[in-house]
């Protein structure tokens, strides 16, 4: 496990689903999504180029496990993220929830599927509402579904907050009156209030430091097992996916390039840009020597993308083909999918 010193010493081991046993139980899946933000210029404001911030991802998410999502910064994740949620419109593909396709559906079907999905974000001091209390705050999802602001509701909202690690008396408080730590369990509550499916961590621990971060990994561990949620959970700390994550899918311009279980993508990474991260990632062991993998050259624009495959402009192994046509994303390895031409050639030895 590569997690700093003090998280680890608070952070519990994290039970593993079996592939094996959920492959056939898909939650949600995504096919082909995309999503264009139009670029425009000119007196008249017209439309001169398109970014293609999501640019076909195909992704399956089963339920009951803990989906990690990563990527450097720029990649599409938080915009993969929010277009699942429908919190943007798609501008191709599907979006399938429980078999359901709900691209289309309109805003008041939707307002009755959220119950089934929602977010945590990452900003714990941007998300809350500063003029509402607490109590408001963790409410407004069942006041949103059509319940009454009564003493039943009230109880049910403080149950929630002692479930997430908050007193009473925490209930007619004011965002700003909370720490970092306490502001993302208030979210947190508001996320699980309506007992979802489906929940998508944004960076939901990014902006905490280590040792709050590790009791929030916990909490959300707990809520997991209480509810039987599934998390989409994404995040640019290799050390916190690999200990929260059941399986891992790898971003890159916009498009998924590996996906695999945790510990055998960790272990054995077939594409050049998941083993150049992987090398990024700090050992706190200092009889661990690691090679370090330098990528040559810039993020290409998400304006501009390159034609083939999207990471040839930084990989040492790139050949002809991969500057021509797009390697699909295909089942290297049983349950191990990888998006490159030459995967099974430079696939390396587990790593140690």
């Amino acid at each position: 496990m590569w997690l700093p010193i003090v998280s680890w010493i608070a952070l519990r081991p994290c039970p593993r689903i079996d592939p094996a046993v959920t492959a056939s139980d898909t939650l949600l899946e995504l096919r082909n999504l995309k999503k264009h933000f139009p670029v425009r210029a000119g007196l008249l404001s017209r439309v001169v180029g398109w970014v293609k911030a999501l640019d076909g991802v195909d992704l399956m998410i089963r339920r009951g496990e803990t989906l990690g999502l990563v990527g450097e910064s720029g990649c599409g994740k938080s915009t993969l993220g929010r277009t699942l949620l429908r919190l943007e419109e798609p501008t191709e593909g599907e979006i399938l929830f429980e078999g359901r396709a709900i691209g289309q559906l309109s805003n008041a079907r939707m307002r009755v599927l959220r119950r089934e999905m929602q977010v945590i974000f990452q900003d714990p001091y941007g998300s809350l509402n500063p003029r509402k209390t607490v109590g408001e705050i963790v409410a407004e999802p069942f006041v949103i579904q059509g319940a009454r602001k009564d003493q039943a509701l009230r109880e049910q909202v403080l149950e929630l907050l002692r479930l997430v690690g908050l007193r009473p008396e925490h209930y007619d408080r004011y965002p700003h009156q909370f720490s970092g730590g306490q502001r993302q369990r208030i979210g947190i509550a508001r996320a699980v209030a309506l007992k979802p499916k489906l929940i998508v961590c944004d960076e939901a621990v990014s902006a905490l430091d280590m040792s709050i971060q590790a009791q929030v990994i916990n909490l959300l561990q707990d809520l997991q097992e209480q509810f039987g949620l599934t998390y989409l959970f994404i995040s640019h700390d290799l050390s916190v996916v690999e200990h929260i994550c059941d399986r891992v899918s790898v971003m890159y311009l916009g498009r998924i390039v590996e996906v695999a279980a945790t510990e055998e993508l960790y272990q054995r990474p077939l594409h050049p840009y998941t083993r150049a991260l992987l090398s990024a990632s700090p050992v706190p062991d200092p009889t661990v020597v690691r090679e370090r993998i330098i990528l040559k050259g810039d993020v290409p624009s998400a304006l501009h993308a390159p034609a083939g495959c999207p990471f040839h402009t930084r990989c040492e192994h790139a050949v002809a083909k991969c500057t021509q046509d797009l390697p699909p994303l295909e089942e290297i390895e049983p349950d191990h999918f990888a998006r490159c031409w030459r995967a099974r050639e430079l696939a390396p030895a587990r790593l140690q």
